[in-house]
This record gives structure tokens, sequence and C-alpha cells, in this order.
């Protein structure tokens, strides 16, 4: 059996590696704060000291970690991952960066003779912890092949999207659709509040119909509990809508709604809320400054 590595244990990656322990692999944590590993290792997981340690004694190491920087870093660092890994090993990030940054990653990897895969995931921190988040992958297919089974721990919606970065490039397009439609969650629950509607019970009513989206039935629920806990970050939503943007814009893409939605965000960070959940949107448009 595979012997695993995972780097980062937050909020999504620690229900990642959970479920692969749970399946039996062997696995290995790192994270900058160790004391986020703390619930995987009373799980079984072993502490790895540095990356470069994971590298070396992993056949596949995954990588969920916060911004392109920290991949490139960890990736294409003077001490990082392709330098350390073994021969015939699988690196896999299921981070949400750049699709140049994937491209250039699976590059050198191939070069030590390394798989690379760009693996980004959606489904929010319910569907790390249920093991039913949605995976995109890029690289070559055989690598795919071989580590499908891994995949299918943590996730239920697997699918190969194509070449190096192409599951970037899908994970831009779910950022995207999100990105919009959450705009439009947020108006329709602030538009039954000032008609004097009961926004619980138009949910029963608009959830399953035409309107219907995972971010209506997840987060709508959320926010009208005033639960504005991170499943995922604003802090990294704009992160992926600065990639999307910029990479819409070397194709010469228009998007009014994702640039929209970018700059309500970020005036969202402006009022101190980049550590809340994306659902946090709301009171950014109850605010009407």
């Amino acid at each position: 059996m595979n012997t695993i590595g995972f780097i980062g244990t937050g909020v999504m990656g620690r229900s990642m590696a959970g479920h692969l322990i749970n399946a039996g692999y062997p696995v290995h944590v790192y994270t900058r704060t160790k004391k986020k590993a703390d619930t995987l290792l009373k799980q079984g997981a072993e502490w790895a000291n540095t990356p470069a340690e994971i590298a070396q004694k992993c056949d596949v190491i995954i990588t969920m970690v916060g911004y392109p920087k920290d991949v490139e870093h960890l990736y294409l660092g003077e001490d990082g991952l392709i330098r350390h890994a073994k021969e015939g090993s699988y690196l896999i990030d299921m981070t949400t960066s750049s699709p140049q940054l994937a491209q250039r990653i699976a590059k050198a990897s191939s070069e030590k003779n390394i798989s690379a895969l760009d693996a980004p995931v959606s489904g929010g921190d319910i569907g790390a912890r249920d093991a039913k988040l949605s995976i995109m992958v890029g690289g070559e297919k055989k690598a795919f092949e071989e580590v499908e089974p891994i995949f299918l721990k943590m996730g239920t919606n697997v699918v190969y999207q194509g070449h190096a970065g192409s599951g970037q490039h899908t994970k831009m397009c779910n950022q995207i659709a999100i990105a919009s439609g959450m705009i439009g969650v947020c108006e329709a629950i602030l538009y039954a509040e000032k008609a004097g509607l009961d926004p619980a019970t138009v949910l029963k009513s608009i959830e399953t119909g035409a309107a219907g989206s995972w971010s209506l039935s997840n987060l709508a629920p959320r926010m009208l509990k005033g639960d504005f806990a991170p499943g995922f970050y604003v802090k990294h939503f704009i992160k992926d809508m600065t990639i999307a943007l910029h990479s819409a814009e070397e194709m010469g893409l228009l998007t009014p709604g994702l640039a929209l939605a970018k700059k309500l965000y970020d005036e969202l960070a402006e009022m101190g809320e980049e550590e809340s959940g994306t659902q946090a949107l709301y009171k950014r448009l109850e605010n009407k400054g």
C-alpha cells in the first residue's frame, strides 16, 4: 500500500487526510503549526518535521495549502518537494492555484521522473467532512488512473480533465459560477427579509426549483443563523477570483459577474471579514454603504 504524505491540515485538509488514515493508508503529515495536526496524530498519522522529510518517506505526497506563492515555494523552492521526492513518486497539489504554475510544476517533475497532478476540489468543509468532494484533475492520464483510488477516499465526483493545468482551469470555472451565484443567494435572502417573509420558509420553496444551488441549500441557512464561520475563507475566495480574473484576461474573456463579485468581496475584507466564510457576503450587501 502507498505511503501518503499530507501537507496542510486546515479546515478541509484535516478531514481529507483523516479519510485516508481511516482507509488504512500509512499517512505522514506536516503543517506549519503542529497543533493543527493534533487530531490526525491521535488518529495514527506520523509527524514529519519538514516537507523534505515527507518527500523522502512517501510514495504519494498531497498538498493542500493557502496561496500560489506557498505552492511555488513548496514544490519549486530550494528545499522543495521536487528536489527531494523519490523517483517514480506522485505529487498531487489539491490547493486552488494558478494553472500556469501547475504546468511549471508538472514540467519540473517530469524531468525527475516524478508524476505531478493538479487536483483542486470543491465542496467546502461539508464535502471534505463527508468525503463527498468534487475533485478535478489535470496531468498525465496514466498517473491519474494509478492514484484514482486515493482520490475516491476523499471525494465522490472525481473527474480527469486533461493535461497539466486542466484541473486548475476547471476550478476557475467552478469559482466563477459560485462568485456571481453567491451575490444572488444573498440578494434573495435580503429581499425575503425586506418583504416581511420568513426567509427559512422561502428557502423551502426555492431551493429545489430552478434557483437551486449548493450555496443556496448549504450557505443560505448559515446566513439566517448568523453563522459566518469559515467553511471556505473569504481571503481564499478573493485569491481564487484574482487567479480567475488574471486567467480570463490572458484569454481575452470578459467576466463582468466575476469582477463585481471580486469588488464586493474586497470591500467585505476591508470590513474585517477576511477570516469569515464566503457566506459573510450577506453582511456586505446588508450594509448599504
